[in-house]
């Protein structure tokens, strides 16, 4: 159950990164808007950390949520933010991936 706490953990990361990608340039209402949805999924996603560490080593635990919250982000910029999807920022991402995969093969 710790796993699944710290993979939902880690996409509220995404989410909070996402919602500072969506404030750049607006300002009024939607800037506040944004914002908050950014303060809520910085606490959710912070929350989920601390419960996910009761159980889970924080060496691991720490590294898989910014892995999770970084490729998360990523793909969140390309998708919905026009950002560069080059072939080697998408073989960085893989190789992100398969440390997450790898970190969590390990940890007992």
């Amino acid at each position: 159950m710790s796993w699944i706490i710290l993979i939902v953990a880690g996409c509220f990361e995404s989410a909070f990164a996402f919602c500072l990608g969506k404030m750049k340039g607006l300002s009024g209402l939607e800037y506040y808007l944004w914002g908050a949805g950014f303060l809520v999924c910085l606490a959710l996603s912070m929350l989920l950390l601390a419960k996910a560490v009761q159980t889970l080593p924080i060496g691991t635990a720490y590294p898989v949520w910014t892995g999770i919250g970084a490729v998360g982000t990523v793909v969140l910029g390309i998708l919905f933010l026009h950002e560069p999807a080059s072939l080697a920022r998408l073989f960085f991402i893989a190789t992100l991936i398969a440390s997450i995969i790898g970190l969590k093969m390990v940890s007992h």
